[in-house]
């Protein structure tokens, strides 16, 4: 009864007085907090503004500001996105999602589970955001064989890369950030599978809630392509997807043409004439055959130019730009992508959360200039944007329609950075840039796994090892090793990690916590497990939850401290609901990556998000203490 008893008087002390200093720190915290839901400026701004004023404010001293470059944890998470990179340059979540279009045999349920399962057993070595963004087509491929509405698949896709970061130390980045709070405060930390019995449990759960919670996931729309032939589309399908086949014309230079002699670029036929050229048709000596589209290509007499006039207009722009070039307008024949597949490809990119060509118009991108494909077709919401699309600022979750060759439509697969690829069509076998060297991959993860949970090196050494591993039998390079780091994710957790000091230093989390523990009167230690779950999921609906578990990371421990209990359950109490963002499609990236190919509302997720989220935090606080006693 002693502990107990000594808890209860503790609890009952008066709370502390705010101190100016306390003021200052909790004043700019709340700031950050309304810039981070405005998302402007930039997360990582803020936080690396907000790290400077409190070294201008006298609150941290500079070691101590800059304290958050040199932590490991924020290291191991660059390399773990390198690691993650080059899994998914082998293909190795293709070649899964093959897997599971033939072990499901066309049945929902079981390909819900198999689905959900493979996603979370990736999730847990990789960015759960690259993952669902891989599985994404996968999945639509699954929906199309089974006859089922993408929308019963997509929520599943998304809670499943939100419960991968609970199966491992490496699965999120929350894990690490509270892993390594702990080890700030002289605590051994977690070990490599410490999360997965908990983990597991939530995933066999999270399975068990989808196959009852998809019949209220309504079918909106059949998948695309229809048939439960379990191919995917062509290219001829994919153009009349975005209605390329009913604006497309043919035009022949004529000798006389003023077009002759003079380049792409100086002709600017896209910005005068909305005449986006996707193809060029030139005579060689054994046939018609098609040459690139860059800038700097000249146009010769008899060249036929494939043109898309994708405004509402485009009939009159066509005619207009006839009459202003003297062109001659040729029979366009609607298999024509089909005749000219060896040299002419598609595809369907999605915009990626974090992307940079967020905000850019798809004039402004620049991509003939820069990777050789044209922008042909936009949807937003599954609808196709035809006000203007040209000068349309691209928001996260659009999908764009590209043309180009074959090597250029193929180098997109590794440049998930800025686009997914969502849709290849059948014409193009190949995807991913390193297949062949999938067995090498999987061997490297596995030595950088084992390595980790024996202890031999710390942490950071064996992913450091795996990535210069992956680097030696060419499973990534250099290049598209630094583009796989998030480095916005990384000056987050940087810039806010110096917080947890300065609340420290200021008595700001002694306030804190007295404020939870008055909230949660003459408590027990579940109980305050409780009260710790639904504030950390709470500031999750509005914050991203890396910067989420940077920011309660330190309160949970301060909790744990002032009840006299351990920290480890309080400590992951903090990563599970940082992680647990099921609740609206806009607090995690990947629920935001299914909005648009499931065809959801707001509301979807709502009602589906809310009640599993309160199951995940009632299983947190009845097993959290089993596992990690108080």
């Amino acid at each position: 009864m002693a502990p107990f008893a000594n808890r209860s008087r503790t609890r009952r002390r008066a709370a502390p007085s705010m101190t100016p200093e306390t003021a200052w720190v909790l004043a700019l915290l709340a700031v950050c907090v309304v810039c981070f839901v405005l998302n402007r400026p930039r997360m990582d701004v803020v936080a690396l503004a907000a790290l400077t004023l409190l070294v201008l404010g006298g609150t941290l001293t500079l070691p101590e500001a800059l304290a958050g470059f040199s932590e490991p944890g924020v290291i191991l998470i660059a390399l773990f996105f390198v690691i993650g990179e080059a899994l998914a340059r082998t293909g190795i979540a293709y070649r899964v999602g093959d897997w599971l279009v033939a072990r499901a045999g066309g049945r929902e349920a079981r390909l819900l589970a198999l689905l959900m399962a493979a996603t979370a057993a990736l999730g847990s070595v990789m960015s759960s955001t690259a993952v669902v963004a891989i599985f994404v087509p996968v999945a639509l491929r699954v929906a199309q064989r089974a006859g089922s509405a993408p929308g019963r698949l997509m929520m599943p896709l998304a809670f499943a890369g939100l419960l991968s970061g609970m199966l491992t130390l490496v699965g999120t980045p929350p894990n690490l950030v509270v892993q390594a709070e702990l080890q700030r405060r002289g605590h051994e930390g977690f070990g490599f599978f410490d999360f997965t019995p908990m983990g597991a449990v939530l995933l066999v759960l999270g399975i068990g809630y989808m196959l009852v919670a998809r019949r209220w996931l309504a079918a909106r729309e059949a998948p695309r392509g229809g048939g439960g032939e379990g191919r995917r589309r062509r290219l001829r399908e994919l153009a009349a997807d975005y209605g390329l086949l009913d604006r497309t014309r043919r035009l022949r230079v004529p000798a006389a043409s003023p077009a002759v002699g003079r380049t792409l670029g100086e002709l600017e036929l896209r910005a005068r004439h909305g005449a986006n050229v996707i193809a060029i048709e030139r005579e060689r000596g054994l046939g018609p055959a098609v040459v690139d589209t860059s800038a700097h290509q000249q146009i010769l007499p008899g060249d036929v130019l494939l043109a898309d006039f994708a405004a509402p207009d485009g009939a009159l722009q066509a005619q207009r730009v006839v009459e202003a070039m003297g062109f001659t307008e040729l029979p366009f024949r609607r298999d024509y992508f089909s005749r000219l597949s060896r040299e002419i490809g598609l595809a369907e990119l999605l915009v990626p959360p974090g992307a940079a060509v967020i905000g850019q118009s798809i004039l402004e991108l620049r991509m003939r200039s820069q990777r050789g494909i044209n922008v042909i077709g936009l949807r937003r919401g599954g609808r196709l944007v035809d006000e203007d699309p040209l000068h349309t600022k691209l928001k996260m979750g659009d999908t764009l329609l590209v043309a180009g060759a074959w090597k250029d439509i193929r180098g997109l697969a590794g440049a998930a950075r800025d686009f997914v690829v969502l849709t290849l069509p059948a014409e193009l076998d190949d995807v991913a840039p390193a297949a062949s060297r999938a067995p090498l991959a999987l061997a490297v993860l596995a030595a950088t796994v084992a390595l980790m949970v024996s202890g031999l090196v710390p942490n950071v050494v064996a992913a450091l090892l795996g990535c210069l591993a992956m680097g030696a039998v060419r499973c990534i390079d250099a290049e598209s090793a630094y583009r796989a780091i998030h480095w916005q994710s990384l000056m987050l957790i940087v810039g806010m990690l110096p917080f947890a000091v300065a609340l420290q230093k200021t008595g700001g989390i002694t306030w804190l916590v007295d404020v939870m523990l008055a909230a949660t009167g003459e408590a027990s230690p579940r109980a305050a497990l409780a009260g710790l779950f639904v504030l950390t999921a709470l500031v999750g609906l509005f914050v991203s939850n890396t910067a989420t578990a940077v920011l309660m990371a330190p309160i949970g421990l301060g909790l744990a401290d002032r009840l006299g209990c351990a920290p480890e359950p309080f400590a992951m109490m903090v990563a599970l609901a940082a992680s647990a963002a099921f609740m609206t499609p806009v607090s995690s990236p990947v629920n935001t990556l299914v909005l648009g190919p499931g065809r959801y509302r707001f509301v979807d997720f709502v009602k589906i998000g809310v009640p599993f989220t309160a199951v995940v935090g009632v299983v947190c606080v009845l097993l959290l203490p089993v596992l990690f006693p108080f």
